[in-house]
């Protein structure tokens, strides 16, 4: 025997509920999948103009690993940025006596150091942060005034929880791989520059002419086969622009 259907109580029902939702149909919501909490988690990972920065969560965590079998002293000199930090193997050895720290993660931008700070930075306590990035900024479209803009949400990034340290921004360099671009570079060191005079403990180290000759060519023997990163040579004459900046080890 078949249950007669009660049409008219069916009507008042669904009545009832368009009237709660305003005309519109209420559907009740989904129970997040994996696939969808995956999505959501990936995108919480993405600055407001969609960059992602899960690329370099196997990177960030390898370093939070390393910490936890090998905490660095606290207090020390910490440089973060792109693969010009990342490669700097000879810090130790360039800078003698100081608590150094290497934080860098290749093709990272300005922003992505901002971003890290909490797991890169934060967790040291540095008295001393130099940072050297741009370079990738200004090769992937973004112009001068935006780089020189993320430069100064860094600093005010640090200072909330690190009010006394020192900040050291290392200006780029041409490259030869990337010459089109020195312009560019110039001029975000210029506007970063002038951010740094008008900011208490914030310092600018130009290394912008390290890799020219004195006729203003590349210097191609500073660089390793790729034109892009320097060699042995070209880390030399950048410790040599960086070292005066360094503040008395405690």
């Amino acid at each position: 025997m078949t249950t007669p259907i009660r049409v008219a109580g069916m009507r008042r029902i669904i009545f009832v509920a368009l009237a709660a939702c305003g005309g519109s149909l209420c559907l009740a919501a989904e129970p997040p999948t994996s696939q969808t909490r995956g999505t959501q988690e990936a995108s919480g990972r993405r600055d407001a103009a969609g960059r992602d920065f899960a690329r370099w969560e196997k990177e960030i965590a390898a370093y939070e690993a390393a910490d936890r079998t090998d905490p660095p002293p606290k207090g020390g000199v910490l440089f973060v940025g792109s693969s010009t930090i990342r490669l700097w193997k000879s810090l130790a050895e360039d800078f003698p006596g100081q608590k150094v720290i290497n934080r860098g993660f290749g093709g990272s931008e300005i922003r992505d150091a901002t971003h890290f700070a909490d797991r890169l930075i934060f967790p040291h306590e540095p008295r001393q942060i130099f940072l050297r990035a741009g370079g990738n900024d200004i090769h992937g479209g973004r112009l001068p005034d935006e780089v020189a803009a993320d430069f100064a949400d860094f600093v005010r990034t640090v200072r909330v929880r690190l009010p006394d340290a020192e900040i050291v921004y290392i200006g780029v360099n041409p490259a030869p791989a990337r010459w089109g671009e020195g312009d560019k570079y110039r001029a975000l060191n210029a506007k970063i520059r002038k951010l740094a005079l008008g900011m208490p403990r914030v310092g600018y180290a130009d290394a912008y002419d390290i890799s020219l000759d004195r006729e203003g060519r590349a210097r191609t023997e500073l660089f390793l086969a790729d034109k892009l990163h320097f060699n042995v040579e070209g880390y030399r004459l950048l410790a040599e622009r960086v070292r005066p900046f360094l503040m008395m080890a405690k």
